[in-house]
């Protein structure tokens, strides 16, 4: 058995104890019972399971609850998502394209949210949308999303923008291409690897986040993050929470594993 380099020996250490032991454990913790209390013991049982995909053992039926909350997490994070696109890839290029001193200056202004504490700035929200009678509702929890997840998104798409060969561009509208066939052509690709780490670090975080959509959005918009909150917290159901935990890191791989398949090496090579 081959031993592992040094280099990566304090890195998979890192990840063998703080990611593989504790799913571990939330994976033991997801087949056992709930005892009285909000205690947490035998007998193994696969109940939590049948519950995280819709059947009710009490009543013997299938109640997919979980699954509408989950699809409702995933348009939300997919929704921000777009909404950051939209917003933030714009934004990177005009950052990219000033002088130094007023991209510093943006770049400040980018990044200054992140000095004052998240729960804070989240609760700020609500004094600005109450006058317009948005709190609570799902577009409260669409705004605070994307003011929370921008920066992430812009960074990323920032860095890749700032490595951009620019006489692709000018050779392409040489060669008798539009403007905006050029920028496909030229310029769009290079910031392929910028664009996909700032959808991931924007649609994970949108995902299993519960903080925003319990302050903004209320009971009537409950996503993913706050059902798995509720259980380890109020419900006190450990089994349970470690079950859909399990659920929405379940989707999350599948998805890592689907963007691996399509770009293959070379995208995921450019990526990192």
């Amino acid at each position: 058995m081959k031993r592992l380099p040094f280099p990566i020996l304090p890195a998979t250490l890192w990840l063998l104890v703080f990611l593989v032991v504790p799913s571990a454990i939330m994976f033991g913790y997801s087949l056992l019972t709930r005892t009285d209390l909000a205690q947490v013991g035998l007998p193994w049982t696969l109940e939590n399971w049948q519950r995280v995909f819709g059947y009710d053992a009490l009543f013997q039926e299938w109640v997919p609850d979980n699954l509408r909350v989950l699809w409702r997490s995933l348009l939300v994070a997919a929704g921000t998502t777009l909404l950051c696109i939209l917003m933030g890839y714009p934004l990177a290029f005009y950052i990219a394209r000033q002088d130094e001193r007023r991209k510093n200056l943006l770049l400040l202004l980018l990044i200054i949210p992140f000095w004052t504490n998240f729960l804070i700035r989240v609760y700020a929200w609500i004094l600005i949308l109450r006058p317009f009678e948005l709190v609570p509702s799902l577009t409260a929890t669409f705004l605070g999303m994307v003011y929370a997840l921008l920066p992430f998104f812009v960074l990323p798409v920032y860095s890749s923008v700032e490595k951009v060969d620019w006489r692709l561009l000018e050779a392409a509208q040489d060669l008798g291409a539009s403007p905006s066939r050029a920028f496909l052509a030229g310029v769009f690709p290079q910031t392929l690897p910028g664009l996909v780490a700032g959808v991931l670090l924007t649609f994970i975080p949108a995902l299993g986040m519960f903080v925003v959509s319990d302050i903004l959005g209320g009971a009537k918009t409950a996503l993913i993050g706050n059902l798995i909150q509720n259980q380890f917290g109020q419900a006190g159901d450990w089994p349970y929470g470690s079950a859909l935990s399990f659920l929405l890191m379940g989707v999350v791989l599948l998805g890592l594993w689907g963007y691996a398949r399509s770009a293959g090496q070379k995208g995921l090579e450019e990526l990192i």
